[in-house]
């Protein structure tokens, strides 16, 4: 046969075969299985949300069975923490997630200080470093370490947490806030200062602010050796107390003038009976015959009021050798002078001012708020014979705060309050590298005359107490 018949019955062949049983799939289906994507897993928890999300959870239910004990005044701190510790370890248990020994402590830990402590503010008060902590509403937390102020990475879960913080605080000390009375100052049980404002008048929600104390008071030597006042200083200072001279400690919000009260209260004697008077008790005096006074707001129905008056006025028929009044604000500032002046010497207080001229205008403000129209010399003449001494203090710009003027009240010319420096901080001397100042106070030269007061008493200082040191110029 030849080729072509070959070739001719080769392709009827082909042509006579049956169809095949899956017909050739359309163009677009047969790429359809390339381009098909894979499904997607499913998602994974993030390890971080899986514990907070079980924080949350064991939180809420510890504080379900916790109950009234939180605010049972019956129950001390100890026992409740070692009750809301076991309830704890059940919980967790219960829970059955395992847990590495390091997220269980942690979950522990932060457990602890959102339902027995203050949030993720603790950790800062645990902190000796943070000085102050400050409260935007929920999202912001920011904290001053060594005189430096800035924002932490903790936070409030919600403004409902924030608030129950606030209300734990003051109701630890007899206070109250709600929308009646949106704004309160506090302490804490170390001594820290509080001040709380919710809203409506906080309009980004609740601000909290807190001054921390430090747990063992600072002493004179401690001072010295921060570099907040030099060894004459605080010899000069010394005498002053000791030979019952009327301090004022004056300076600006957070210069340390509560701090100063303190150190200075530390140099009167153990044999004399001290009154303190304070809005809210701060004070750490270390003597022993101490009688500890603390104002009074109003109750829910506007009675009951106690003020700063009223207790400086009942303090001086409790035979006081020292008052101490915690800072003049108000018209207490004229029951003070008139008890200075009514032989309740050696009395120390602190006020709001930026120098020791600017304490005389603040002085005679506060006592016109007093609400007796009293004419202005006989003002300025009460604040002359009672006042013996202003220390200045100062918080400068690299975060440190220095004593920068021990100042004599001297008393009258004309109309004028005259006033002398013994000691003046001297910025001649520039900043260092780190912009820290490298200037102290340095005496003027000039001789108080409360030094004839110390001679009379039997105080000695040493005589080279105001030489100007060779050399030192002062400016500002």
């Amino acid at each position: 046969m030849k080729l072509s018949d070959r070739l001719n019955a080769a392709r009827g062949t082909e042509e006579a075969q049956p169809a095949a049983e899956n017909p050739p799939l359309d163009p677009s289906e047969a790429i359809m299985p390339v381009f098909m994507p894979t499904p997607a897993p499913a998602p994974v928890v993030p390890r971080v949300d899986a514990l907070a999300t079980l924080k949350h959870r064991v939180g809420e239910a510890l504080f379900e069975r916790l109950g009234s004990r939180l605010s049972d005044s019956g129950l001390t701190e100890s026992s409740l923490q070692a009750y809301a510790r076991e309830e704890l370890a059940q919980i967790i248990d219960a829970e059955q997630v395992p847990l590495t020994t390091e997220e269980r402590q942690r979950l522990v830990r932060q457990i602890s200080d959102d339902v027995l402590g203050f949030g993720p503010m603790q950790q800062f008060l645990d902190d000796d470093s943070v000085t102050e902590i400050m409260v935007n509403g929920p999202d912001q937390i920011f904290i001053e370490q060594e005189g430096r102020v800035h924002l932490s990475d903790s936070q409030f879960k919600s403004e409902e947490d924030l608030r129950r913080v606030i209300e734990k605080i003051v109701s630890k000390v007899g206070r109250r806030i709600d929308e009646s009375s949106p704004l309160v100052d506090a302490r804490l049980e170390d001594g820290s200062r509080v001040n709380a404002v919710i809203p409506p008048l906080a309009v980004n929600g609740s601000s909290l602010t807190i001054r921390k104390f430090a747990a063992d008071p600072l002493k004179v030597v401690d001072l010295v050796r921060f570099g907040s006042m030099t060894p004459e200083m605080a010899e000069l200072l010394n005498a002053c107390v000791k030979a019952h001279l009327n301090i004022l400690i004056s300076g600006g919000t957070g210069t340390g003038k509560t701090t100063m009260l303190n150190v200075m209260s530390s140099f009167i004697p153990h044999d004399e009976r001290i009154i303190t008077i304070e809005d809210a008790v701060e004070l750490q005096l270390q003597q022993e015959h101490v009688v500890r006074l603390e104002s009074r707001p109003s109750n829910i129905e506007g009675k009951g009021e106690i003020t700063i008056r009223d207790l400086v006025k009942n303090s001086l028929r409790m035979r006081p050798d020292r008052i101490v009044i915690g800072e003049c604000r108000g018209g207490e500032a004229l029951d003070m002078l008139q008890a200075m002046n009514t032989g309740h010497d050696g009395s120390l207080s602190t006020i709001h001012a930026n120098s020791p001229r600017d304490v005389i205008s603040r002085l005679e403000t506060l006592v016109l708020m007093a609400g007796m129209d009293l004419p202005l010399r006989a003002v300025r003449e009460q604040i002359s014979s009672a006042i013996d001494v202003v220390v200045q203090l100062t918080r400068l710009r690299d975060g440190t705060r220095r004593v920068t003027h021990i100042t004599e009240v001297q008393g009258m010319e004309g109309e004028i309050v005259t006033l002398q420096d013994a000691f003046i901080f001297d910025y001649s001397a520039g900043v260092d590298a780190s912009g820290r100042f490298l200037g102290k106070a340095i005496p003027t030269g000039v001789r108080p005359r409360f030094i004839d007061r110390f001679e009379d008493l039997g105080i000695q200082v040493s005589p080279k107490l105001f030489e100007v040191p060779a050399a030192v110029g002062r400016g500002r």
